[in-house]
Order: structure tokens, then sequence, then C-alpha cells
């Protein structure tokens, strides 16, 4: 038998366009997954897209309404003021603010401010309360007396309606004291500061305002010399302060009577 002829293919030219198909698939698959983990800037974005359309179309840009960043808050153009920030009170309004709240404490507190027992003045912090310990609390203890839980009370009220910062300070005079639970006046001036914070946020002040701080005997008023300095020296600052941290228009408040002191107190009375 006669062997048959092979017939040979012809040879395929365009073999390069399957190579070709290969590597512009995968060149594809790289810029999608670089575009997908890239972040795109909305404002350049926009800025590039107004910039054709305006070239291609020559219609207005509205590059005006486009937002940008200034200190943190985002503004449109022309507006002059920020998104989401509120301003910060004028130095006249927060002066307004702490003369109305200087006279409610005034007022809450006439009765013991007559006594001698609370002193209210004004420093660029803010308002400061100054409670005498004799009336908060007794003898070496850091439990406020019923008698003195409405007189907190009331400056409570007054704290409510303002969102001022509170800072409450304990002071004792200088005579050391050592008991199972106040090993030094360290202890005890902080534990009365606690006292009165304690009771202002069950009054309804938010805890975040407010800071307790003992100071012991390191920042005394009078001397320690004598039983009248020792008295005074012993105290509970309310300081309600100034919200925006800056000097305020001086308030004029009548002048406490010095404290009344009907007995003295033995030194080792706290």
């Amino acid at each position: 038998m006669a062997r048959k002829k092979t017939v040979e293919e012809p040879e395929n030219h365009e073999r390069w366009l399957v190579s070709y198909a290969d590597f512009i698939t995968l060149l594809f698959a790289f810029f999608v997954v670089m575009y997908a983990i890239s972040s795109v800037n909305e404002g350049k974005y926009r800025v590039l897209s107004d910039t054709l359309e305006s070239a291609f179309k020559q219609e207005p840009s509205s590059e005006s309404l486009i937002r940008r960043e200034h200190n943190g808050a985002a503004i449109l153009e022309g507006a002059g003021k920020p998104i989401g920030k509120s301003p910060k009170p004028s130095e006249s309004e927060s002066a307004e603010k702490m003369k109305t709240v200087a006279k409610n404490v005034l007022d809450a507190m006439e009765p013991l401010i007559k006594s001698g027992q609370v002193r209210v003045s004004q420093s660029p912090k803010g308002i400061t309360v100054e409670i005498n310990a004799s009336s908060l609390f007794n003898s070496g203890d850091a439990v406020l007396q019923s008698t003195a839980v409405n007189a907190l009370a009331a400056v409570a009220k007054i704290l409510l309606e303002s969102d001022n910062p509170i800072q409450v300070e304990g002071h004792t005079d200088n005579i050391p004291i050592n008991s199972p639970a106040y090993p030094s006046n360290w202890e005890l001036s902080s534990a009365r500061a606690g006292s009165v914070v304690r009771l202002f946020t069950e009054m309804g002040v938010p805890a975040a305002r407010m800071v307790a701080i003992g100071y012991a005997d390191n920042r005394p008023l009078d001397v320690n010399t004598t039983p009248e300095g020792r008295t005074r020296n012993r105290r509970v600052n309310v300081l309600i302060l100034n919200a925006s941290g800056s000097a305020i228009e001086e308030i004029t408040l009548p002048d406490a009577p010095a404290p009344s002191i009907t007995t003295v107190a033995p030194p080792a009375a706290r």
C-alpha cells in the first residue's frame, strides 16, 4: 500500500496575540488592585473634575463650592464660618456669665456669709466659695454634717445652671493628726474634698466637670499660731473656674465679716 502523505499545517503567525492578551489581563488586574488599596482625596478629585469640565465644556467652575479644611473644620468657600464647631464665647459674655453665677452664690449663701462661715471672692481663675470646715464636718472627720447638706445643695443647684469646671479643695491647719482613718492631714483634707464632690454628684452635677484636691496645711490663709488663724485655715474651697481660662472683669463682692468664734477648740480639734 502506498503510504499516506502527511499534510503539514500552515504556521500560525498570530500566536503573539495570546501572550499579548495575557499581558494586558495581568496589567489590568494590577491597576485594579492598586486602585482598590489607594485612597482618593475627594477635594483634589473634585478640583480635577471641575478643571476638566471647564476646559472641555467651557462652563463656569464650581470651585467656590469646594469644601476645604480650615483650622480643623470643614468650611464652604465664601461662607467664612466653620462647620461643626461652635464659636468660643467672648470675654464679655464670660464675664457676664460669671457675674450671674457670683450673684446666685451670694444669694444662696447669704445667711452663712453674714455669720462669717462662708466667704465669696473672685480672681482671674473664677469664683471661690470658701466654707469654714467647722460648719461642714465634725472634728477630725470627713463625713458631712446634716446641717451642711442643705447649704451645699443650694450651691449644687447653682452649679447645675452652668457648665464651668469645678475644683474642690480641702485645707487643714498645721496640727498633726494620726487616726486609723486619717494618718495625716493629707488624707483628711482629701477626704473632705471628696465628700463635697460626692454630694455634688448625688445632686446631679456631672462628675466629669469636677476634681477633688487635698492640700493639707500647705496653703494657709492665716497664721497657725493662734486659734483664730487655725480656724480660718481649716476650710473647703469650691472654685467655679472661668470657662475661657482668661482673666475676666473684676466682680465687686461685699466684704464678708470675720469668722465668729464662740468657742476656742483645743489644739487636737480639726
